[in-house]
């Protein structure tokens, strides 16, 4: 199966490279294509705090994807875990997603806090955060999880 997927805009500003950590005060911009939708594609989001943001890790080395288990940033103090057990750039398809919170929208131009994609990603879908689709009940992760996440906003 042959899926083609195309940006809907593009992140602009904010960092222009990938660090590990200390995303939550990287300001940055996603400008939509213009030349496919205006202002009213964005109409109602300024009503939402948090934008959730599907973009491609188009910078990132396909020599270095990943198929299998690996230590989380290669730290061997963590067990290895499996690729969809993390949430690393060097995936299959190179799809990331952020939730970020929305400072301002201006005709096609949402202003983000917090997105952790670098200046030219391309963004492939935006989505309002909406607390009924985010995860219901007790949530569950590792030990290792939270120690990777400890600086990284």
């Amino acid at each position: 199966m042959t899926i083609s997927l195309e940006a809907v805009g593009y992140v602009r500003g904010g960092r222009a490279q990938a660090v590990d950590d200390n995303w939550g005060d990287v300001c940055a911009v996603i400008e939509l294509d213009s030349a496919r939708f205006g202002a009213a594609a964005l109409a109602g989001l300024e009503s939402f705090s948090h934008l959730v943001v599907i973009f491609y890790f188009h910078a990132a080395d396909p020599a270095k994807i990943e198929l299998s288990a690996r230590h989380p940033r290669n730290n061997p103090a963590w067990p290895k875990a499996g690729i969809f057990a993390q949430r690393g750039k060097n995936r299959p398809n190179h799809l990331g997603v952020s939730a970020c919170q929305i400072l301002k929208v201006d005709s096609t131009r949402i202003h983000v806090q917090g997105l952790d994609a670098i200046d030219g990603t391309p963004v492939l879908d935006l989505k309002p955060y909406m607390r009924a689709f985010e995860a219901r009940g007790e949530i569950k992760e590792p030990a290792w999880a939270g120690e990777l996440m400890s600086n990284y906003w």
